[in-house]
C-alpha cells in the first residue's frame, strides 16, 4: 500500500515537473528561432492577450474532459456571445454592463440546452455540442448578417486590451512598473507557502512526502517563470486587465475541482461513471452543471475577444474548441476522463499560445501551424494512453 502510495506521488510529481520544463523548453526553442522577438516585453503581452480567452475556455474544457467528453460547440457560442454584444453595444445603443449580462444569460442558456439533452436524454456529448456547433455558428452568420460590427467603444474594449492603473520608475532606458514587481513577489511567497503546507498536510496524513530538493526545483522552476513573466510586462505597460480575469477565474475553478465536493464528483465520474452511480453521486446532475458551466465560460470568452478585436465578426472563435481540448490533453488530462487539473490546462493552454506565437513570428503558414499543433496534440494523448498501458 505505501509502495503504491509513493508510486502515485512520483508520477504526479514527475507529472507536474513535466509541464513546466515543456513549456520552458518550448519558449526557448522559440526564443532561438526567432531571434529572441518572442521574449520581449511587446510579446509577451500579446501573449497574455491573445491567449486570454483560451485560457478561460481550457479552464471550462477541462471539467467536461474530467467526465471524459468535451464540447465542439464552444467557439460557436463565442461567436454567438460577442455577436450579441456587439450588437447591442454598437447598433442597440445599451450600455456594455447590459450588453455583458445578456451575452452571458445566452451563455448559461445554451449550456443549459447542451446539459438538458446529456444529462437528461442521454443524448452523446459528442454529437450533442457537434449540433450546437452548427447551429451556434449559423445563428453569428444570421445575427451579423456575414458583416463586421464594430468599432466597439473603448469602455468595452478596456477589459481586453486595457491595464491596471500603473507605478512606474525609471529603469534603464525605460521605466519599470512597481505592480507588476509587487505582484510577483506576493506569488513567489504564495508558491512558497503552498509547497510547504502540502508537504506537512502529505506527511501528516502518511502519504509519500518528495524529496525535498524537488520541491525547491518546483518552486525555483514555478517563481522563475512567474518572474521573467511580469518583469517583461513591468518593462511595457504593466498587468492587462484580462490576466487579471484570467487569474480569478483560474483560482475559482482549482478551488472548485480540489477543494469542494462538486469537485471529487467530477472526477469520481470521470474514473468510473458505474461506480459514482452506486456510491450516491447524481451523474445527470454532474453531467448537466458541468455543461452549462461551459456555456458560461464561453460567454466570457466571447465577450474577451470581441473586446480584443474591438468588433464582432462571423469566424470568431473558429478553431477555439480544439485549442481549448488540445491545452487540457497537453496539460496532463487523461483522455479517458478522470485525471487532469486546472493548472495543467492553463499551462498546456499557454504552451499552445507559444505555438500560435512563435510560429507566426517564424513566419509559417496557417496551413503549418495547424499540422504542428496536431501533431503536438497526438503526442500528448500518445504519451498518455501509452504510459497507462505500462502501469
Amino acid at each position: 500500500m505505501g509502495e503504491q502510495k509513493a508510486k502515485k506521488t512520483k508520477s504526479v510529481s514527475i507529472q507536474g515537473y513535466g509541464m513546466f520544463i515543456a513549456l520552458i523548453a518550448i519558449f526557448i526553442v522559440f526564443n532561438i528561432l526567432t531571434g529572441g522577438k518572442n521574449a520581449t516585453p511587446f510579446n509577451i503581452n500579446n501573449l497574455v492577450m491573445q491567449n486570454g480567452y483560451v485560457v478561460i475556455l481550457a479552464t471550462g474544457m477541462l471539467l467536461c474532459v474530467l467526465t471524459g467528453n468535451i464540447d465542439l460547440g464552444v467557439g460557436s457560442i463565442v461567436a454567438v456571445t460577442g455577436a450579441v454584444a456587439a450588437i447591442m453595444v454598437v447598433q442597440m445603443k445599451i450600455a456594455y454592463p447590459v450588453a455583458f449580462l445578456v451575452a452571458i444569460l445566452i451563455g448559461l442558456a445554451s449550456g443549459m440546452f447542451v446539459g438538458f439533452f446529456i444529462s437528461v436524454l442521454e443524448i452523446p456529448p459528442f454529437v450533442v455540442t457537434l449540433a450546437t456547433m452548427l447551429m451556434g455558428r449559423g445563428l453569428t452568420y444570421t445575427l451579423l448578417k456575414a458583416q463586421t460590427v464594430g468599432p466597439l467603444p473603448d469602455n468595452y474594449v478596456y477589459y481586453a486590451a486595457g491595464f491596471v492603473p500603473s507605478v512606474k520608475i525609471p529603469f534603464g532606458d525605460g521605466h519599470l512598473d512597481l505592480v507588476s514587481i509587487g505582484v510577483a513577489v506576493v506569488a513567489t511567497l504564495a508558491i512558497i507557502f503552498s509547497e510547504m503546507h502540502s508537504r506537512r498536510t502529505m506527511k501528516k496524513y502518511g502519504f509519500a512526502v518528495p524529496a525535498f530538493f524537488k520541491s525547491v526545483i518546483k518552486v525555483v522552476l514555478i517563481s522563475g517563470i512567474i518572474w521573467f513573466f511580469f518583469f517583461k510586462l513591468a518593462q511595457l505597460n504593466g498587468i492587462p486587465v484580462v490576466l487579471i480575469i484570467m487569474f480569478i477565474i483560474v483560482v475559482i475553478y482549482h478551488f472548485v475541482t480540489e477543494k469542494t465536493v462538486a469537485g471529487r464528483q467530477i472526477y469520481a465520474l470521470g474514473g468510473n461513471a458505474k461506480a459514482a452511480r452506486l456510491s450516491g453521486i447524481n451523474t445527470k446532475k454532474v453531467f448537466f452543471w458541468v455543461y452549462t458551466n461551459m456555456g458560461v465560460l464561453s460567454a466570457v470568452a466571447g465577450i474577451i475577444l470581441s473586446a480584443r478585436n474591438a468588433a464582432a465578426t462571423p469566424k470568431a472563435g473558429e478553431g477555439f474548441e480544439m485549442d481549448a481540448i488540445a491545452s487540457c490533453y497537453i496539460g496532463g488530462a487523461a483522455a479517458a476522463g478522470g485525471i487532469g487539473t486546472i493548472v495543467g490546462a492553463v499551462v498546456g493552454a499557454f504552451i499552445m499560445g507559444i505555438l500560435n506565437n512563435g510560429m507566426s513570428l517564424m513566419g509559417l503558414s496557417t496551413d503549418i501551424q495547424k499540422v504542428v499543433k496536431g501533431l503536438v496534440l497526438l503526442g500528448a494523448v500518445t504519451f498518455d494512453v501509452l504510459s497507462k498501458k505500462k502501469k
